[in-house]
């Protein structure tokens, strides 16, 4: 029923408002702005270098050469086209949906899921922690990313707590069919592993699920361009029930999952589909991890991967003991990697920088971990040049 959650949005009659729009900083003051609060998280999203960088990340296929194969950055458009249709028809706040749904993958590292388990072994194996990119999408919001402020002063993004807790919150692995938002208003800090709390706004949820949405019927149809579905396309079309002769179209999928959703959620259900929609979604789930995620064309690339980012670690921990050697072997990355830390390492800091310190780089977990958010952020591109000087010996 269209509107069915107006009395739930994200507005000033929320109960939950003020949390909804804090910030952990005062944000400064511009004359004339006409902005609503999360009309400036979006603009402040998308100015950032992270947001940028996600046109040159691999969503499931690397490096496509076909320009009409999915990045991480058209993932992103599309998570905030499905999730802007969904919350207008439900009557919740759209700026809010776009501002989380914009933001939602900017903690991705490169080479998509594949990278971020690689990054996340690093991570386990030498400071303890696990790496997951719905919370390094935070921690990129909070502390990494900075923006210039109207003194010409770096400072960190400040996004509100809604925005916040929608990047951390997004994860699109679930496979219950019901979701609402939680009563708790926690410190996003607490949070674990991937999928431990739901999403503080309805605004949030929609975009969890528009995230799987989204990924769900784009990553068939690149599959099927690039012909990695040959020899499958039988169970595909059995699966959506669909005539042989109809073309295996991502719009048409999208639109009768929306569709289904939307008829079927309310406040007292919350976000659900009909049970023959939701258990075509999880069968196409299974399907893609069989045929796509996990085919045997995919595990060459993640060999690549592998030895790209393991590679650029191991260089730069070399660099906690042994810099002077290790610069003269490679300059051009170790220099990169210093004059990003220096922004973030308090011994080294200039006046124009205003952001909070992250490292003290005398530690060696707080060294490794540097150099874990500096792989994080790099595109799939720089990670291969990055990697050629490193065995090309390039100094320049």
């Amino acid at each position: 029923m269209k509107n069915i959650l107006k009395d739930y949005a994200a507005t000033e009659e929320n109960p939950k408002w003020q949390n909804i729009i804090k910030r952990e900083k005062e944000i400064y003051f511009r004359n004339k702005n006409i902005r609503s609060e999360f009309e400036r998280d979006y603009t402040r999203i998308i100015h950032s270098t992270a947001y940028r960088r996600l046109k040159h990340k691999t969503q499931v296929f690397f490096s496509p050469e076909n320009d009409h194969i999915c990045t991480r950055i058209e993932h992103v458009v599309h998570v905030e086209s499905i999730s802007y249709t969904i919350a207008k028809y439900l009557g919740i706040n759209v700026e809010l949906t776009k501002a989380i749904a914009t933001a939602h993958d900017i903690g991705h590292s490169p080479f998509g899921h594949a990278g971020e388990k690689i990054l996340s072994e690093i991570s386990l194996r030498d400071i303890g922690e696990i790496f997951w990119h719905e919370k390094n999408g935070l921690e990129m919001v909070d502390k990494i990313e900075l923006l210039e402020d109207p003194n010409g002063s770096k400072q960190n993004l400040n996004l509100t707590y809604a925005v916040r807790d929608g990047i951390i919150s997004h994860c699109g692995e679930i496979d219950e069919n019901q979701l609402k938002p939680r009563e708790e208003y926690i410190n996003l800090e607490e949070y674990k592993r991937p999928n431990e709390y739901a999403p503080y706004t309805w605004e949030g949820c929609v975009v969890k699920i528009a995230d799987k949405i989204s990924y769900l019927g784009r990553d068939i149809v690149d599959a099927v361009t690039i012909g990695i579905l040959d020899g499958h396309l039988k169970e595909l079309y059995e699966l959506l029930n669909y005539d042989s002769n109809k073309v295996i179209n991502n719009t048409v999928i999208i639109n009768d999952l929306i569709s289904d959703l939307c008829d079927n959620s309310s406040a007292e259900k919350g976000l659900c589909f009909s049970n023959k929609m939701f258990i075509m979604m999880n069968e196409i789930k299974k399907y893609n991890y069989k045929h796509i995620y996990l085919s045997k064309g995919l595990q060459f690339s993640i060999k690549y991967f592998e030895v790209i980012l393991n590679s650029i670690y191991e260089v730069l921990k070399e660099t906690y003991k042994k810099k002077e050697e290790v610069e003269r072997l490679y300059p051009t990355i170790v220099m990169d990697f210093d004059q990003w830390l220096e922004k973030y390492w308090s011994l080294e800091r200039k006046k124009r920088f205003k952001n909070d310190m992250l490292f003290d780089i005398n530690k060696e977990k707080d060294y490794y971990k540097a150099i874990i958010y500096y792989i994080s952020g790099m595109t799939d591109n720089y990670a291969i040049e990055m990697y050629d000087k490193i065995i090309r010996f390039n100094k320049d």
